[in-house]
């Protein structure tokens, strides 16, 4: 039995990455085959950005849903169903011979993620126990977030350049049947300790909300901030959201009960996923538009460059394993997240004459290190105090909060790099923007950082597992007086 019991541990925790790594990979993947995927099907720089869009819209405005279906439905049928769909999409988009098809099959990873997202935490939450066990979980989990997008990079340039753009699609069913193995071995399909109902109407005015936000967004790339077009998505995603809490304050089987807003935990790790992602999405696609475009590296070359940031990520978990358990989620998300704004800061510092030894490889470590070791805190922080019933939806949350801050924060920096560059298109110019941008991530991240530290509980130690295991059997071994 402990063999089998370990066993079934390994399994859930490979399900934990696997579903982890491959949405934050899709999240990025395409970013380098971009340019190819222009040129096989013509669609023109507005068009283009669909390509993400089309991901990232169906993801942030379902999230909440899906980590409210991840508490209240049969796990392992539900997680086989998001997977299916994530394959089927990554199929058809990867042979597509029309761009809608490829917008499809985007969207449709985008809706499997929705829920593939937030079951990773909750099972990360609710099927190890406090204690070391549970470090470890968080810290697969959230090496997963920090390398999916690093790998998605690598991958991008890699099978661009030797296999083709169709590649980055296919790529997933990889990962996807490597998934669909683990969760036959390691997810229960337990049902619900009591019968719930889909809050329809709060559903769909938290979908509407958010992706009216999102839209918002979007707009920016063919309008000003503030247009009718782009204040018009921002009301009416405003408006819907405080629909919803009216909502939610009066169904007696809410989406989102409002109770859980109350937890200091759960709202500082939202805030810092929200900021975090803002800033680390933009450096991801600011460097690599540096390294491309001001220092002529190949796609290749490009995806090669980040790996010491998956390197520097796997420090960072492993360290925040060790930690978080001794001196709390607070002071391990304050080092790791200034860290990781030092690193972007460092970047800002590079040039045309900026070589990969002198100002690439550092503060790649050290923004890595740091990302890596904050995002296992800010899970841990998200489901501290949490009942295993509502995992799903503090997963759904704080993911939520994190795609709503990618989208906004890469909208806004590439807002400011436009802005820096102007007309001009020489190196000096473009890494002149790029690096202002940088700057400015390197600030949201840092205030991100110190805001978080102030709203998080302070730690309270607690004895572990093991030890209150050894507890008892030294009790038990005490003679009876």
């Amino acid at each position: 039995m402990p063999d089998l019991s370990r066993s079934h541990r390994g399994a859930t925790l490979a399900v934990v990455f696997l579903l982890m790594f491959l949405v934050s990979l899709d999240l990025s993947i395409v970013n380098v085959a971009l340019p190819d995927i222009d040129a096989a099907f013509d669609f023109g720089p507005a068009e283009l950005s669909w390509v993400l869009n089309a991901f990232t819209l169906p993801f942030a405005g379902l999230m909440l849903l899906g980590g409210r279906l991840a508490d209240i439905t049969g796990r392992r049928t539900l997680l086989l169903s998001a997977l299916t769909l994530f394959a089927l999409s990554s199929a058809w988009g990867g042979a597509a011979q029309q761009g809608w098809e490829l917008l499809a099959g985007r969207a449709g990873q985008g809706v499997a993620a929705a829920v593939l997202a937030p079951m990773s935490l909750t099972l990360a939450t609710s099927e190890f126990p406090e204690g070391r066990a549970r470090s470890k979980a968080m810290a697969v989990w959230g090496g997963a977030g920090a390398a999916g997008g690093a790998v998605g990079v690598v991958l991008s340039g890699l099978l661009t350049d030797h296999l083709g753009w169709r590649w980055v699609m296919w790529v997933n069913v990889v990962f996807i049947v490597a998934a669909v193995v683990a969760v036959l071995r390691g997810v229960r399909d337990l049902a619900p300790t009591r019968p719930h109902r889909i809050d329809a109407l709060g559903a769909a005015l938290v979908t509407f909300g958010v992706s009216a936000l999102v839209l918002g967004v979007i707009a920016t790339e063919r309008h000003d901030w503030g247009s009718a077009a782009v204040l018009g998505w921002f009301i009416g995603g405003a408006v819907a959201l405080g629909l919803f809490v009216g909502v939610e304050a009066r169904v007696a089987d809410p989406l989102v009960p409002l109770g859980m807003l109350r937890s200091r935990s759960l709202v500082g790790a939202t805030v810092f996923g929200f900021l975090l992602v803002s800033a680390q999405i933009a450096s991801f696609f600011f460097v690599a538009q540096f390294l491309q475009r001001v220092l002529g590296y190949s796609a290749t070359a490009t995806g090669l460059a980040f790996l010491p940031f998956c390197a520097g990520v796997v420090v960072g978990l492993r360290i925040a394993m060790a930690l978080v358990g001794r001196v709390g989620s607070a002071m391990v998300l304050l080092i790791g997240g200034l860290g990781g704004a030092i690193g972007l800061l460092w970047f800002s510092w590079a040039d045309p004459s900026t070589t990969f030894l002198g100002g690439i490889l550092g503060p790649s470590l050290l923004g890595s290190i740091g990302i890596g070791a904050a995002m296992v805190a800010m899970g841990t922080a998200a489901v501290s105090g949490v009942t295993t019933d509502r995992s799903g939806l503090a997963s759904g949350i704080l993911n939520c909060a994190r795609q709503l801050g990618g989208c906004l924060g890469l909208a806004a920096l590439v807002a400011v790099a436009t802005h820096t560059i102007g007309d001009r298109t020489d190196p000096a110019a473009l890494a002149n923007g790029y690096t202002t941008a940088l700057q400015w991530g390197a600030v949201v991240l840092f205030a991100g950082t110190v805001l978080t530290f102030l709203i998080l509980p302070p730690h309270r130690p607690t004895r572990t597992t093991a030890e209150l295991e050894s507890q008892v059997d030294r009790a038990g071994a005490e003679p009876t007086r």
